[in-house]
């Protein structure tokens, strides 16, 4: 079914600092680990809601993409939030407010349970929690602020729909617009933050700024190791494609595949947008790059210009190859995992947590590219489908079809 294949060029950087038989050492170990990933799974498995997420196999689109195993970890049933966010975000304003009631009344133990009825509400309701982000992020610690029992502001760029702004109002939040992009609604909230005295829980990192974001990225871990023990077992993926915007998912993936597997782990490939590419451009110049402009793309989560450094860390060796692609692969993704054109179930994939499969399928049609990253017939490939339909409307208008039109029980595939 090779004509199922998107119409694409995608550009393809193989990492030239990758290093397969490096060890996963302490500096690695210092921003995503084993035993920390230990911590982020009791305390996330633990809270209402929570069940693993469905790991599908899209047999009829690895057969279209000339492979033989594609598998697709599908983020879209993850708690109420329909994205991987809710791993982060909410796990790293919970870890916040445990230090500043320890802080406050030392020697006094503190639990999500303890938060979540009120306990030290005294306390919390003091505090402010405060992100910038394109949608999922903020509203997955929108969401810990209310459960946990703070108060948040959330920035947004311009360029974020009205309806993923809702629904992070809905958390009961406040919602600051910045009339720029991404990265300006960084600046503006880390600025106001040191005005106000609020927090800052970012899934991105930058000089000063490292400790909150690491929290964020371990509680992406817990999908990994889900995504691993859902593999069937006598098979492991030889490719890994994974969408970035600063690179804090990426970098959780890989840093855990890296420590879990060592010299055994797949081929990791980092998938961006052509027009917000900081990490491609950074794998380029051997530093981290930022780039500048509108960032226009229709995968409005992975509009950053400027990478994690934490992320940066690990993905300047962990990661093989470096991929960009069109907004058009995007779509065409979501609109063959809807129809199900291929054979497969039907599934919901927002324009964002379809951008890896959508690189598997552009590189899967582009011989060059193919042979660049060794996606032979025999290839096994794990992507992320890191959210569903977090904006139905805009969804729609990419797809047209209603979320509800597509989507059916969970199940694993």
């Amino acid at each position: 079914m090779p004509e199922l294949l998107p119409s694409c060029t995608p550009r393809v950087l193989v990492n030239p600092r990758a290093d397969q038989e490096r060890a996963y050492g302490p500096s690695e170990r210092a921003i995503i680990s084993l035993p920390a990933f230990a911590e982020a799974r009791a305390e996330i498995s633990a809270w209402p809601g929570y069940a693993p997420t469905p790991l599908r196999s899209l047999k009829g689109l690895a057969k279209a993409a000339g492979i033989d195993r594609l598998w697709y970890k599908d983020e879209s049933f993850r708690f109420a939030l329909g994205s991987f966010k809710a791993l982060g975000g909410a796990y790293a304003v919970l870890r916040l407010l445990e230090r500043e009631v320890s802080a406050r009344a030392p020697g006094v133990p503190v639990s999500a349970l303890d938060l979540v009825v009120g306990r030290y509400g005294k306390i919390t309701r003091t505090v402010t929690v405060t992100t910038a982000t394109d949608g999922n992020h903020g509203r997955s610690v929108a969401w810990g602020a209310q459960v946990f029992g703070a108060k948040a502001v959330i920035y947004v760029p311009a360029c974020c729909s009205a309806g993923r702004r809702h629904a992070i109002e809905e958390y009961g939040a406040r919602v600051v617009v910045v009339d720029g992009n991404y990265d300006d609604a960084v600046r503006r909230c880390a600025g106001d933050a040191a005005d106000n005295g609020w927090f800052v829980v970012s899934d991105t990192s930058y000089t000063g700024y490292m400790d909150i974001p690491r929290d964020v990225m371990q509680g992406y871990t817990v999908m990994v190791d889900e995504a691993i023990a859902q593999l069937p077992a006598s098979e492991r993926p030889t490719h890994v494609f994974v969408q970035s915007g600063v690179g804090a998912l990426p970098a959780a993936v890989c840093g855990h595949l890296w420590e879990t597997w060592g010299r055994q782990r797949p081929q990791f490939i980092v998938v961006e947008p052509h027009d917000a590419d900081c990490l491609y451009r950074s794998a380029e110049a051997g530093r981290p790059v930022t780039v500048t402009g509108g960032l226009h793309t229709v995968m409005a989560g992975l509009a950053c210009g400027q990478p994690s450094l934490l992320a940066w860390a690990i993905l300047e060796r962990g990661a093989d190859a470096f991929v960009s692609i069109p907004d058009d692969a995007a779509v065409t993704a979501m609109k063959l995992l809807a129809s199900g054109e291929a054979g497969d179930r039907p599934v919901v994939a927002g324009e964002s947590g379809v951008a890896g499969l959508a690189a598997v399928l552009c590189v899967a049609g582009d011989p060059e590219a193919r042979a660049a990253l060794g996606l032979a017939p025999d290839a096994r490939v794990l992507v992320f489908g890191t959210e569903g339909a977090t904006d139905p409307a805009v969804y729609e208008a990419l797809t047209g079809l209603a979320p509800s039109a597509v989507c059916g029980p969970a199940r694993v595939g």
